[in-house]
């Protein structure tokens, strides 16, 4: 990565549909080049081994409300029953010191991300293909036959979106997806610190 600069940092939205395998991305960004990820906040009980503060914050509906109507969160949803959001704080904290700091969200939530941040550079990520997106969903063996259903369908409504990103990137090769991204993110830093 290019050298942190104060006032010129740069929040990069990772985005797509379910089973574009995301998070792996993320987390493979974040352990091989150091990238700051921005943890988002939710109402859903952690899953087996997920701690407070790391794959999410783990907040009450009460507390996640509070947030969300005093403005303190980039982009907030309802899933499933849960409410997702990304905090504002530690995202403009990040580009204030001049760090690129990741954001891994769906494709709503970039929506609303851009309303509040028009200069974060937006990256669609995708499955090869339906049938090695739902292979994905299932190989979790998180969610109910309902729930994979009901992915796949706004999955399809999501594709439709993909037009508006700055860049858009298939995930066929993990690897491959890891670097392009990366070579991407230090192109528009490079962008960014020469404006």
């Amino acid at each position: 990565m290019t050298d942190a600069r104060p006032g010129r940092g740069l929040a990069v939205v990772i985005s797509g549909p379910s089973g574009a395998g995301k998070s792996t991305v993320v987390a493979k960004l974040a352990k091989r080049y150091g990238y700051r990820v921005s943890v988002s906040a939710t109402t859903r009980v952690p899953r087996s081994g997920e701690r407070d503060g790391e794959a999410y914050r783990f907040w009450s509906r009460e507390r996640f409300r509070s947030a969300a109507e005093a403005g303190e969160l980039l982009e907030w949803s309802e899933h499933f029953d849960n409410l997702y959001g990304t905090p504002a704080a530690p995202v403009l904290e990040a580009i204030k010191k001049g760090e690129t700091i990741l954001l891994e969200i769906d494709v709503k939530g970039a929506e609303q991300v851009m309303k509040h941040l028009p200069e974060a550079y937006c990256i669609f990520l995708r499955a090869p293909d339906r049938d090695e997106m739902e292979r994905r969903l299932r190989s979790r063996h998180s969610e109910t036959e309902a729930a994979v259903r009901t992915r796949l369908q706004r999955a399809e409504m999501e594709m439709a979106e993909r037009l508006w990103y700055n860049d858009r990137i298939v995930n066929d090769d993990l690897d491959g997806a890891v670097e392009k991204i990366h070579e991407l993110i230090q192109a528009r830093e490079e962008k960014s610190h020469e404006g």
